[in-house]
């Protein structure tokens, strides 16, 4: 029988300090180049749910000596071998990260997952690892499961790929390419969404000492080392979103603890964002601190490169006091689930009108109902039932272990926001 979650409801401002876990994102990245590396890392204080968790056990399955101490991981590079089974669940991490990675290993890497990883996009991925000389057999589907028919080696050099489904194509192959004989030269065909996610990896990179540079058609990687890195992970600013909007719904205030300076996380222009519609945004000694003032304002925006805050920002122009027009995102419809259908029929459900566009939504608040709401297995419309049932009392999330993906404990550190007991 499917879980059920009654979303807590809002009698009041919520005052509250939050400390998150580190960045899914960062986690993903640091845990690839950490297996590729010329000597053992240590990270401290990575991201532990079922996404990276996934990552961890599929690097373990291709040579890499990963292990625990305490709330740290150390990673040991080990040489790449198959053949390996590499379980990618729902990440999409997993999905375009590690190929590149199995490309590299002597023997074959077979990869599958979860029922709706085999309708996520990865044709540009499995393109660009052709052109590189790489055998992949995916039956011709551009999907998984497919199997990667390691070498030990990868020639790299020129490639050119289509990465305007997700930008985790471009991050996959750039995290590998410096162990490519000849490094990569990587040109676009199209736009990228969520750029700001390659604008990490190839900091990343970077602080690993690899060299990358942007060549006004793409990117280029030298072949080399990467060296091993002792790396702090930041908080993971995307599951900041909800707490900092429960601000706007409730007319209170939230800090979210550690809130880095400098990030290429796209959860940074959540100060941007929000305070565009309506919030007081401030940098305090404790973290960033958002205050809700008396209405929230409709939002205009496009969120091309900001993709993943898009379900709780939809989830605040439902309860707005006007129109909403939100755009660039038609690259949601390949993720966890159609995250633009998705976010249609949840809206609806708890009152809001909405039009679907090509590339995003307009959101018309209405009168407000109580709804049991699917979460579609994706952690971020657990993150959207949340909100919506701060405002709107009654409302269920169905499936709410889904947020086991980023925050397994997402429910119970909700409840503890409002001042609320955890569950049992």
């Amino acid at each position: 029988m499917t879980e059920v979650w009654t979303t807590p409801y809002a009698r009041g401002p919520v005052d509250a300090v939050v400390t998150l876990p580190g960045s899914k994102s960062i986690t993903a990245r640091a845990l690839v180049l950490a297996a590729l590396a010329d000597g053992p890392s240590r990270l401290v204080r990575p991201l532990r749910a079922r996404d990276t968790d996934l990552m961890a056990a599929g690097l373990r399955a291709l040579g890499a000596g990963i292990t625990e101490d305490g709330a740290d991981l150390l990673v040991a590079p080990g040489p790449l071998r198959g053949p390996a089974e590499v379980d990618a669940g729902l990440a999409g991490t997993v999905l375009r990260f590690l190929p590149p990675v199995a490309a590299l290993a002597t023997g074959p890497v077979h990869l599958d997952g979860d029922a709706r990883l085999r309708d996520r996009p990865n044709a540009g991925l499995i393109d660009g690892l052709r052109q590189l000389g790489v055998e992949v057999d995916d039956g011709g589907r551009g999907r998984a499961p497919f199997t990667v028919h390691g070498t030990g080696a990868v020639r790299g050099g020129p490639v050119t790929v289509d990465a305007s489904e997700s930008s985790q194509v471009v991050s996959g192959l750039l995290l590998a390419a410096a162990r490519f004989t000849g490094g990569i030269d990587l040109t676009l065909t199209r736009g990228v969404p969520s750029l700001s996610h390659v604008e990490m990896t190839v900091r990343t990179l970077g602080e690993h000492g690899v060299a990358v540079q942007a060549t006004g058609r793409g990117w280029r990687v030298s072949p080399g080392p990467v060296a091993a890195l002792d790396r702090v992970i930041e908080p993971d600013l995307s599951n900041a979103a909800p707490f900092l909007a429960a601000a706007l719904v409730t007319g209170g205030r939230v800090t979210v603890r550690d809130w880095p300076t400098d990030t290429t996380q796209p959860g940074a222009q959540l100060d941007r964002l929000l305070t565009e519609m309506g919030a007081d945004v401030a940098r305090t000694a404790e973290g960033l601190q958002v205050t809700g003032g008396p209405r929230i304002a409709p939002l205009t925006a496009d969120l091309g490169a900001v993709g993943e805050l898009t379900p709780v920002l939809a989830a605040l122009c439902a309860l707005a006091d006007g129109s909403s027009r939100l755009t660039g995102i038609a690259h949601l419809r390949g993720h966890e689930t159609d995250r633009l259908q998705a976010l249609d029929e949840v809206l609806t459900a708890v009152g809001a009108r909405v039009e679907q566009l090509p590339d995003g939504l307009v959101i018309t608040p209405g009168p407000r109902r109580p709804a049991r709401l699917d979460s579609y297995a994706d952690h971020r419309m657990v993150m959207t039932a949340a909100v919506l049932g701060l405002a709107v009392e009654g409302v269920e999330a169905a499936d709410p272990g889904a947020v086991g993906k980023t925050l397994p404990d997402f429910p119970d550190r909700w409840a503890g926001m409002l001042g609320q007991a955890v569950r049992p």
